[in-house]
């Protein structure tokens, strides 16, 4: 068995090996029985950005019923907002965009933002972001402060320097990080980079010191953001009695008393569902609509009429073109436009979560039975560091392993994701070894969901397939774990 004083040595030792790994990965495929005609058509969720997931029947039969029809886009904009309505509320409204991250975008370029025009130099603004995963999404819109964050986000992307995540910042705006109080932030992986470690998250304590960051940039405090995530590898494992993440409630109460807006990035998360807007008081939450919602490829915004108001302004959709309620004609972010097929399947997604939320519900909670089968045959010293929890919110269930790592000795490999985007994540190349399409894998936190080749046209979960993406995952945490030296 190999040992190894440091991590960094850990790491070191699986990039020299990283092949023979592979090798080995490639090989477990034939001996878990995974036929060749799967492989490359089944995945373990339909939320990878690289490998969108598949329609479901309904949708793709609404899209191709409108194909050939003459329909306007406000009266399109219209039936998104009554079904949105009927289900949040009369104050709350609706708008889509081509993507989640063009939703960020504009939201935080109309909320966050100082004002462009007036005499005089634009003042600066600066929003408060927790230290949380894949900060590259909703704390890169401003300049990170303080200093010590600037590089954060510097080996992500394939676009590197002005047109990479850089260019994303926003005119005179800053990203406040705050670090969460029981979390870790240790250095892991082959791209040794310090992992958000989220299962430790005091919220309480959390919140105090967002309170005292609020408190410190509040002559220039603009917004607050976090994600909309609901699971304890995220950070947001403790709730209340209702059932609201405690971290996310309590950044909704700050972000009010301080009369700025909070913007939550849910771009895996499921509408009318998952986390609901209403209970964590946030001004905008949004979404991916072709992940966990099931639709095609665009992006949601679901938030305050207040708020929605000003966004749909600047998506051209509020204007006076054609009335000042209605329209939808040109602004400033008409270029994130989803166009007719973007709402015809996000409204046609959006009835289906409102009318049968089983679609989400029964798929997680087959796959939660059958990830805890399948884990119960891994090694012991793997299989007790594992917190396997049901993430409603995304309708996925989760497999997180850093307590792996809480004894004094080295745990199973985790991998930043700077390994991620680098193409080092070796948990994730096993996977893709075996002919499984990978999910979102880092900061050892691993999301399995339906929806790519595991779930039939209808909703129902595909057993054995699905079965098949499980024991992939079990056996690559295995091979690492003896690769590492972690287990024999």
């Amino acid at each position: 068995m190999t040992t190894f004083r440091h991590r960094f040595q850990m790491y070191r030792h699986l990039e020299k090996n990283r092949n023979q790994i592979l090798a080995e990965a490639e090989a477990a495929a034939l001996e878990i029985g995974i036929p060749s005609e799967l492989k490359g058509n089944i995945g373990l969720t339909g939320a990878v950005s690289g490998c969108h997931g598949l329609l479901m029947g309904e949708v793709a039969r609404a899209l191709d019923a409108s194909s050939r029809k003459v329909i306007a886009n406000k009266v399109l904009d219209e039936e998104l907002r009554e079904v949105v309505k009927d289900y949040y509320g009369d104050e709350y409204d609706a708008a889509t965009v081509s993507t989640c991250e063009a939703a960020l975008w504009v939201s935080f370029d109309v909320l966050a933002t100082p004002p462009f025009t007036g005499r005089g130099e634009s003042y600066r603004s600066r929003y408060i972001a927790p230290y949380e995963r894949h900060m590259h999404h909703q704390a890169s819109y401003g300049r990170p402060f303080p200093g010590k964050y600037k590089d954060l986000y510097a080996d992500r992307g394939c676009t590197a320097g002005e047109l990479g995540f850089y260019g994303k910042r926003q005119y005179n705006l800053d990203t406040v990080i705050v670090p969460l109080e029981g979390a870790k932030y240790e250095c892991h992986g082959l791209k040794y980079h310090p992992a958000p470690l989220l299962v430790g998250v005091d919220p309480g304590k959390s919140l105090k010191r967002l309170e005292e960051a609020a408190r410190i940039h509040g002559d220039s405090l603009g917004a607050f953001a976090s994600l909309g995530y609901d699971s304890p590898g995220y950070g947001y494992g403790v709730k209340d009695k209702d059932g609201v993440a405690v971290l996310q409630k309590g950044l909704g109460e700050l972000a009010a008393r301080f009369n700025v807006p909070y913007i939550v990035d849910n771009a895996w998360g499921v509408p009318f569902i998952g986390t609901d807007p209403r209970r964590i008081n946030c001004d905008v939450m949004l979404y991916s609509v072709d992940k966990a919602t099931l639709g095609p490829t665009a992006g949601l915004i679901i938030g305050k009429e207040e708020a929605m108001v000003q966004i749909r302004r600047a998506l051209g959709i509020h204007g006076e073109r054609f009335g000042t309620g209605a329209s939808h004609g040109k602004a400033a972010y008409v270029t994130i436009d989803a166009g007719k097929e973007g709402l015809v399947g996000t409204i046609a997604a959006l009835k289906i979560l409102r009318d049968r939320p089983d679609v989400i519900v029964k798929p997680m909670e087959h796959i939660y039975d059958m990830v805890l089968e399948e884990f119960e045959k891994v090694d012991s010293r793997i299989k007790d560091g594992l917190l396997i929890s049901k993430a409603l919110n995304s309708g996925a269930v989760e497999i997180n392993y850093e307590k792996t790592w809480r004894h004094n000795g080295l745990g199973l490999p985790i991998f930043p994701i700077e390994d991620f985007y680098a193409g080092s994540e070796l948990l994730m190349n096993c996977i893709i070894k075996m002919g499984i399409v990978p999910t979102i894998s880092y900061d050892g936190n691993v999301f399995i969901s339906p929806g790519l080749g595991t779930m039939d046209e209808n909703g129902n979960l595909l057993e054995k397939p699905m079965r098949y993406a499980i024991k992939a995952v079990a056996r690559s945490m295995e091979i690492i774990g003896r690769a590492s030296g972690f287990i024999d």
